[in-house]
Order: structure tokens, then C-alpha cells, then sequence
């Protein structure tokens, strides 16, 4: 009789465990995607004056949907092409004129959707890691233009910025879960140009250290499979 009531004891105790965890149980949803759309760059600095450019990203998305929680995440992996002006003179005594670099730039990014209306609207924010391509003069008749705010460092010289940086990005999205719109900001937390200070500028009068904070908007559709 008590080994009996030991086993009626025990197969309630596992069903109730069963019952307990297939309650916990949640089913989430995988999703894969494609986006692209386009950029406006700038480098937030003292030491150059500065304009910010046109440019064009693209990118994959692998996310989790969670609809027991009031957030989403999702892998992001990005390639953008961005431009941004700089002023520049022919010879010290010549007026400035602003001349185009172009930058080539792969960031991967972990973010947080946190839903304020669902999955509808969401407001998304995470960490970004980047590598930086050159900084490249678009023309080449411009490689020799001296950069304004000194008097030796041309243009051709700004091209080995720091390759690895750490950013930040906040934005929303807007949609259907299949489709939507994304404005984001993103931020350099890293001195984009520290690798410039490696550098010796012969008969350079400027001695100030090279110190520079990326700053990028990106609008971009989204299609999610």
C-alpha cells in the first residue's frame, strides 16, 4: 500500500513538473531579412572643416521574435559606402574649396527592438562594431590640396584613419513584419582619426592631436523573410 502511494506521489510530481513546464514553454519565431537605403555621413571634429555626404548601405538581419516579452533582438551585418567633405586649397594662399573623400565602412551590430506598438513600431538600440575602410580623395586632381587649419597635411595624407571602431545606434522602425522602414542614428564612441597622430608632418605648424567621432543617419527598407 505505501509503495503504492510512493508511486501515485512521484507520477503526480512529474506531471506536475510536465504541466509546469510546458506552461514556461514560448514559441518564438526566427526571422531572416534584407535591407538597404541610404546614408548621410559627417566626422564630428575640430580639427577639419567639415560637410557632411551622400552615401548608400546594404545589409542582412537574422532577429528572434519574442511575444512574451516587450522586446525583440536581432544580428545585424552591414556594408555602407560614405562621403564626406572636407575643406581643402590648392596652395596655402588659394581660397578653400571642398573636396569629396569616400569611405568604405562593414559594421556588424547586436540590437534590442523594444515594441511600442507590437512589433508595428519599435524603438531599436544596441552596440556596433566596425572596420574602416581608407579615407580616399574622390579625385584625383585633388590628392595634392592642402587640408584647411594647416599647412603641410594634404589630402592624400588623411587616408589611414583607424580601421577597427566601436559605435553605438539608436533608431525606430515602422511596419508590417514583413516590411518596414528604419530610420537610425549611429555614433563613433572611438576616435576615428587617432591613427593620423602616428604620423610625421615635416614642417607642420598645427600641433594639436588628430581626434575625430563618426556620425552617421541611415534611412533603409527592410524585407523579412
Amino acid at each position: 500500500m505505501k509503495f503504492n502511494l510512493v508511486i501515485l506521489l512521484v507520477a503526480l510530481s512529474i506531471a506536475s513538473v510536465t504541466e509546469s513546464q510546458a506552461q514556461k514553454t514560448v514559441r518564438t519565431r526566427n526571422t531572416l531579412g534584407v535591407y538597404g537605403g541610404l546614408t548621410q555621413f559627417d566626422i564630428k571634429t575640430d580639427n577639419f572643416i567639415t560637410k557632411p555626404g551622400q552615401g548608400w548601405m546594404v545589409g542582412l538581419t537574422a532577429g528572434v521574435d519574442l511575444p512574451h516579452k516587450w522586446y525583440t533582438v536581432s544580428y545585424n551585418i552591414q556594408l555602407a559606402e560614405n562621403t564626406v567633405g572636407i575643406m581643402a586649397k590648392p596652395t596655402l594662399t588659394s581660397p578653400s574649396e571642398e573636396i569629396d573623400f569616400t569611405m568604405l565602412t562593414a559594421q556588424v551590430a547586436f540590437l534590442v527592438h523594444v515594441k511600442v506598438i507590437q512589433e508595428y513600431i519599435t524603438i531599436d538600440l544596441g552596440p556596433m562594431i566596425q572596420y574602416t575602410g581608407d579615407l580616399e580623395v574622390k579625385k584625383d586632381s585633388q590628392k595634392d590640396y592642402i587640408i584647411e587649419n594647416y599647412n603641410r597635411v594634404s589630402a592624400k595624407d588623411l587616408y589611414k584613419i583607424s580601421p577597427f571602431n566601436v559605435n553605438g545606434a539608436i533608431g525606430i522602425s515602422a511596419g508590417f513584419p514583413s516590411f518596414k522602414l528604419r530610420g537610425q542614428y549611429i555614433y563613433g564612441f572611438t576616435n576615428i582619426l587617432n591613427q593620423l597622430n602616428d604620423e610625421t608632418y615635416v614642417g607642420e605648424t598645427n600641433k594639436s592631436k588628430f581626434k575625430g567621432n563618426q556620425s552617421m543617419f541611415a534611412v533603409t527598407a527592410i524585407i523579412t523573410f
